[in-house]
């Protein structure tokens, strides 16, 4: 791996894969990014249900940051996990200038959206809408299924608390065990569940590691 890209090396199911520190994940082989948990129209979906005010530039963030990813590692192809949008009026809801900068970045490129669920395939957005992914020997899907194998899934927007210095931090990160890999939400503002969590706990083998993302992504024993 080229040694100024912030990312951490490993295999799955024979495939090698780096979990790069924005946390989208990186295949070379096959010219793969894997971004999960979107969740663009964010802000616009709390204003409409009046939850309390978001900054309304969540989808200009998200979309910043992919776009940085896309041209730093000349991606062929684009794998968004599930909820690629808040919800399916916040798909609709998105602003045309946002709507032609997606287009941009789909240009010349497979981009596939495998469907979570508060979202069916935005089908005026381009690419292509899919139930699951299938990439041999990888399978990409919204959420994991237990006692699947080569699995790359999202849906649980995992955490890791780990001490730094004088406090606990709490961080976005992979779950990465011989069975699967569990991505963190890469949309803005998504709040993560801790991986100590009875879901994660009982998907995840007990040698599992969750990765830290960051500045420097960071392998601990996954917290339980």
């Amino acid at each position: 791996m080229d040694q100024s890209v912030n990312g951490h090396s490993f295999t799955l199911a024979g495939v090698s894969l780096v979990a790069l520190g924005t946390g989208a994940l990186w295949w070379p082989e096959q010219g793969v990014l894997c971004v999960a948990d979107l969740h663009l129209g964010k802000s616009e979906r709390i204003a409409r249900h009046g939850s309390g005010p978001l900054p309304a530039y969540d989808t200009r963030d998200t979309l910043t940051r992919l776009a940085a990813d896309l041209t730093l590692h000349q991606a062929r192809t684009v794998i968004c996990l599930g909820h690629s949008f808040d919800d399916l009026a916040a798909a609709r809801a998105l602003p045309e200038t946002e709507r032609a900068w997606i287009a941009k970045l789909q240009a010349g490129r497979r981009w596939v959206w495998v469907e979570g669920r508060h979202d069916v395939g935005p089908a005026d957005l381009g690419g292509t809408s899919l139930a699951e992914l299938p990439v041999a020997p990888l399978s990409f899907r919204p959420i994991a299924r237990p006692g699947a194998s080569g699995e790359v899934s999202g849906h649980y927007h995992p955490s890791a608390r780990v001490e730094s210095g004088a406090r606990m931090m709490t961080r976005p990160a992979f779950l990465l065990d011989r069975d699967r890999v569990i991505l963190p939400a890469y949309g803005i503002y998504t709040a993560g569940q801790q991986s100590h969590d009875a879901t994660l706990r009982a998907l995840m083998r007990p040698e599992a590691l969750a990765l830290l993302t960051g500045p420097e992504v960071r392998a601990i024993p996954m917290p339980r």
